[in-house]
């Protein structure tokens, strides 16, 4: 007999600098994503704290630290707060198209003024459109780029404000990365408001969750992912949810800023 698919390999990455805790150093594990059941692979690893980039699923495996934590929102039971349902209202005109993982000049001139503004001096600013390809098309897996337009004039497409790409696994969606227009003062939030259509359109759709990557206590700019109720986090005895008190205290250190970018060396290490 022979097994279903190859049990997969496991490297491990070499220790860097931490982008999120200063004096603190990463280190990845990391396999290969590929073959008929790439789809199926992914989704096993998900379940259990990986997130994918390009052709890899990797997760933390850190020596002298575990502050990166999993986090997934439960859709079917998200209620928006009045703040929420106000940000929903605001951008409640914007056309929401999932497209296929094609890169698109628009969708890179758009990342680099979101990068040029939120992440100056990070490792994606160096990306060029070749790299931005890479990002959005190697992918094994289920994978759209979800796109937010304002609305069109004489029935053409209207201004690209946002953009968010999205894989759909077998119980949700992961949001692999999004990025926004940071200029439009008639839209604030606007990364918050991705993340809540995200979440609603999971509910719609019967998919149980939304994953949204990593939760990094004592990182300021990570705390924007407590905002959203229920939400759960991976444990050494599984997903648990929140204790609300811990949520709330988390909720009222957070910032309004958005998803870091990803480290460069996982959109460019694995390029073939």
């Amino acid at each position: 007999m022979t097994a279903p698919f190859r049990f997969p390999r496991f490297f491990v990455t070499n220790p860097s600098p931490c982008p999120y805790l200063p004096g603190k150093s990463e280190r990845k594990v990391f396999t290969e994503l590929s073959g008929d059941n790439a789809a199926e692979l992914n989704d096993a690893l998900g379940r259990i704290g990986f997130r994918r980039s390009q052709n890899v699923a990797y997760r933390p495996s850190c020596a002298d630290c575990s502050a990166c934590v999993s986090v997934r929102v439960v859709a079917g039971e998200f209620q928006p707060n009045a703040t929420q349902r106000k940000l929903i209202r605001r951008n409640s005109d914007l056309t929401v198209t999932a497209c296929k993982p094609w890169s698109t000049e628009e969708q890179f001139a758009l990342l680099q003024r979101y990068l040029t503004a939120r992440h100056p001096g990070g490792g994606m600013t160096e990306m060029d459109e070749m790299d931005f390809a890479d990002m959005v098309e190697q992918t094994p897996v289920d994978s759209h780029v979800v796109e937010y337009r304002e609305p069109g004039i004489d029935g053409r497409p209207g201004k690209l404000v946002g953009a968010c790409l999205t894989d759909r696994q077998g119980d949700g969606l992961s949001m692999i990365y999004s990025f926004f227009d940071t200029e439009l003062e008639h839209r604030p939030g606007l990364g918050n408001f991705i993340i809540m259509d995200h979440i609603l359109r999971a509910a719609q759709a019967e998919l149980p969750y939304v994953y949204l990557g990593y939760w990094v206590e004592g990182s300021q700019r990570m705390q924007y992912k407590v905002r959203y109720r229920p939400l759960e986090k991976l444990s050494r005895s599984g997903w648990q949810r929140f204790d609300p008190d811990e949520q709330v205290q988390a909720i009222r250190g957070a910032q309004t800023r958005d998803e870091p970018p990803l480290p460069m060396e996982l959109t460019s290490m694995f390029r073939k």
